[in-house]
């Protein structure tokens, strides 16, 4: 039963007890006839939302937020679920913000304002038609054949707030439902009013599109509907094939989108699908063409990785570690196919561990998803050596400690053992011991350091400070 929890008539006796009409709406009622799971219940009281809040607070000896400037309150009960409680309202817009103007209104008002048929719907609380579904837009229909429309006039709808075009495109890629005609073309002409929203906003719907189960269905919706242009021009730019003579490149839009895909199926990971929507965006700037070998892209790892901070900055996205890990697995991920490519050294192996640290395994699962040839061997090919691979990786890990290693001689044990300043020749030895690791050279221990610490100073005409 959508309404079995006992929260709902506790409210409804609440409402009859003010005088005022109470409904659920929205996401929740949305949701439960998807079979999604929702924790979040939204109220729209014909009356006040805050005093109907307060006495299910009263009641609950729960805490309520208040939120008088927008009209809304908060309860939290201990389930952990949240209920928030809005009068009843109408809305109108300037065309310079989409921060609406709020005047009371009554139930219709408010499932006008809504921006989806799928998101209007309404379940009564009050006593005499507890559970009754209101639905003055066809939401049902609509969320039954997996379609998204406003329940007004889309351009409108829009213009008043134009984030509801990400919104729209957010729920087609996490539902897996389409754009009603109407509605889509009503995004295209108004997707220049997209310049009026936050950055701040924008992000939190593109990481929902990003992290939906296909996301290569919103990122192709953004595309088609002009969005993507606007919010995401480095991303646009990868669209298209060139072509001379016999040499085409592939789209590396459409590449992008598949490898995208294949991360998504395998990891829920934002910040790894982040490193997939990016590993190949500086392509367009790299690309050059040889007569003899066709298009290459060469460098657009390096650039790619420096490309990454100033995206994160424009789009508010965090610039933390979340930024530093996409940027490294951007810098990194030729690198396991290179080595697929090659006979599999364990000196490149050692590099590739000690380069990835403790992202070698994200590292890995894109780069198995960035194999999107057609030629089923090929794929094969590549697979199959990339667990070649992984293999190495695990038996020098096991082996020689390289993941994250620092090497045993540090630059305060060579001015020490020596008796000298910082200088050159310090940053020289540590590089050579490093690499003699790396390189399988010496073992990763300290006396096999420091062995050839006293053979590289001897070199250098260095002599032990006395004891």
């Amino acid at each position: 039963m959508p309404l079995s929890d006992p929260i709902f008539r506790r409210i409804g006796r609440l409402a009859d007890a003010q005088g005022v009409s109470a409904y659920v709406v929205g996401g929740y009622v949305r949701d439960h006839y998807l079979g999604r799971p929702s924790t979040d219940i939204d109220v729209v009281v014909v009356g006040s939302g805050i005093a109907l809040a307060e006495a299910l607070g009263r009641e609950l000896r729960a805490k309520v937020s208040v939120f008088k400037t927008f009209g809304t309150a908060m309860v939290r009960t201990r389930g952990g679920v949240e209920v928030e409680f809005v009068g009843a309202r109408r809305e109108s817009y300037t065309r310079d913000s989409r921060k609406p103007q709020v005047e009371a209104g009554t139930l219709d008002d408010d499932q006008r304002r809504r921006d989806f048929t799928i998101n209007a719907l309404a379940w009564s609380l009050n006593e005499a038609s507890f559970g009754e579904l209101v639905d003055p837009f066809d939401g049902m229909y609509d969320l039954e054949r997996g379609i998204i429309r406003t329940p007004c006039d889309p351009d409108i709808t829009f213009d008043d707030d134009p984030l509801r075009m990400m919104r729209a495109v957010r729920f087609a890629a996490q539902l897996g439902f389409t754009i009603e005609e109407e509605t889509f073309e009503a995004i295209r002409r108004n997707a220049p009013r997209i310049a009026i929203v936050s950055r701040e906003r924008i992000i939190v719907e593109l990481n929902k599109i990003v992290l939906s189960p296909v996301p290569s269905l919103g990122f192709e919706l953004l595309d088609l509907t002009g969005l993507l242009e606007r919010i995401f021009p480095e991303m646009h730019r990868l669209k298209g094939v060139e072509r001379r003579g016999r040499h085409a490149h592939k789209d590396n839009f459409v590449h992008t989108l598949k490898v995208l895909d294949n991360v998504a199926r395998r990891s829920d990971d934002l910040w790894l699908r982040w490193a997939a929507v990016l590993h190949d965006i500086a392509k367009p700037l790299t690309k050059a063409y040889d007569p003899r070998a066709g298009w290459t892209f060469h460098g657009h790892e390096t650039l790619g990785s420096k490309m990454v901070p100033a995206i994160f900055r424009r789009m508010k996205l965090p610039l933390g570690e979340h930024m530093k890990f996409v940027q490294k697995l951007v810098f990194l991920h030729l690198r396991p196919i290179i080595l697929s490519e090659d006979l599999v050294t364990d000196s490149a192996v050692r590099r590739l561990l000690f380069e990835a640290g403790d992202d070698v395994e994200a590292l890995m699962t894109l780069c198995e998803a960035d194999i999107t040839s057609g030629i089923d061997a090929k794929v094969r090919r590549y697979l199959a050596n990339f667990e070649l691979v992984r293999r190495k990786m695990k038996d020098l890990e096991e082996r020689d400690r390289i993941r994250n290693f620092q090497p045993p001689i540090t630059g305060e044990i060579i001015m020490q053992t020596y008796g000298i300043p910082p200088c050159r020749a310090i940053g020289e030895i540590k590089e050579a011991i490093k690499n003699a690791i790396l390189d399988g050279a010496i073992p990763n221990d300290y006396d096999a350091a420091y062995a050839l610490m006293e053979r590289l100073a001897a070199d250098r005409g260095l002599e032990k400070r006395p004891e």
